[in-house]
């Protein structure tokens, strides 16, 4: 008899589990999910590509005459402007080969003139007047050909830009075509990044191919560069080893920011017409594939595998597995299984949109 009181609270302990689990169930029973429909929109995603940054002009400055190199009247990381001195090489040598070509070039003239009033009396023939002429030719082009060598004593900028490293020295000895510096036209840069040969496609087979591409660079330190930039160039020739063709931007670089060899991220818009677009948060994974479910006429949820294409701000373009009528499960989809009949309330596309983050015209 003293027994009794134990199974009887067992019994009771049971019966309010069982009650508990019911309870459960009919509480999930009575779940309303949130579904909605796919939207077809006008809508625009931003690809990101890869970038170098190079100046519209870069260049090597080297030495056209050997000697020592006497004066370097700039410095690295300078600006410097058209015409500006930067190197003097000694110019003595050259300068001495100059008065050296000027006195025989005074000589032949005299010369000249000599024959051709000899000439003019018929003292000589026209052939020896002819020789004194080229002679004194001759000397007049090796005045301008020393001219020119000393002039390459002094190595002046030809363009406004920015020095670079300097690779020698005062003191030095050059050897004709030895390097001395690079010099930079950071005016405006050239950004080049590669673009796969499918989006090639799209883009060159496009109705606004003709008009020019706006892009934004994202720089090295994930902030966006004040100024955009226009695709100029496509380059002739895919790279066979990945797939790839190079493109080319021009970006105006009016404050000097941007510097030759930065690296950075171009942004390219690309339109997508009449997209099927559904809520990312819609969708699950399984090994790699996306699948979303499906409430079909019965209000049966089934798993339905889906293709997804560009992939938008908290949506995902649908290119197969879905139309346009079909209800797709919003939220909760880790609390049903395949095959489960549910209640569900349908949300209108436009309001579901209305709450993420998207462009949609």
């Amino acid at each position: 008899m003293k027994k009794y009181p134990i199974y009887m609270g067992l019994l009771v302990m049971f019966i309010t589990s069982i009650g508990c689990e019911s309870h459960k169930e009919e509480k999930h029973e009575e779940r309303t999910f949130q579904v909605t429909n796919p939207i077809y929109k006008d809508t625009s995603i931003t690809k990101e590509y890869v970038c170098q940054v190079h100046s519209i002009r870069n260049i090597e400055l080297r030495a056209m005459e050997k000697g020592y190199l006497q004066e370097i009247k700039v410095d690295e990381g300078q600006k410097v402007q058209k015409g500006q001195m930067m190197f003097q090489i000694m110019p003595n040598i050259y300068q001495a080969e100059l008065q050296k070509a000027k006195a025989e070039n005074d000589a032949a003239s005299i010369e000249y003139q000599n024959t051709k009033l000899l000439a003019d009396n018929e003292v000589v023939s026209p052939n020896e007047l002819a020789l004194a002429k080229a002679n004194f030719e001759k000397s007049k082009a090796e005045v301008k050909l020393a001219e020119t060598h000393l002039g390459f004593t002094n190595i002046k900028a030809p363009f406004d830009g920015i020095m670079d490293h300097l690779h020698v020295r005062e003191g030095s000895m050059l050897e004709e075509g030895e390097l001395l510096t690079t010099l930079s036209d950071n005016s405006q840069m050239w950004v080049y990044f590669n673009v796969p040969e499918a989006e090639y496609l799209d883009y060159i087979m496009s109705a606004k191919k003709e008009e020019k591409k706006e892009v934004s660079l994202l720089m090295a330190n994930n902030k966006k560069f004040n100024q955009n930039g226009i695709v100029e160039t496509i380059e002739g020739e895919f790279n066979n080893e990945t797939g790839n063709i190079a493109f080319r931007a021009t970006f105006p670089n009016p404050d000097g920011i941007l510097r030759h060899g930065e690296t950075g991220t171009v942004l390219m818009k690309t339109a997508l017409n009449h997209a099927l677009l559904i809520p990312q948060k819609a969708t699950f994974e399984v090994l790699d594939k996306h699948f979303v479910f499906v409430v079909d006429q019965d209000n049966v949820v089934r798993q339905r595998e889906v293709k997804v294409g560009a992939e938008l701000s908290n949506l995902f373009e649908v290119t197969q597995g879905l139309e346009e009528n079909d209800k797709v499960l919003l939220e909760g989809i880790r609390l049903v299984k395949d095959g489960q009949k549910i209640k569900f309330q349908l949300e209108k596309a436009d309001d579901v949109l209305a709450h993420l983050d998207i462009y949609a015209e």
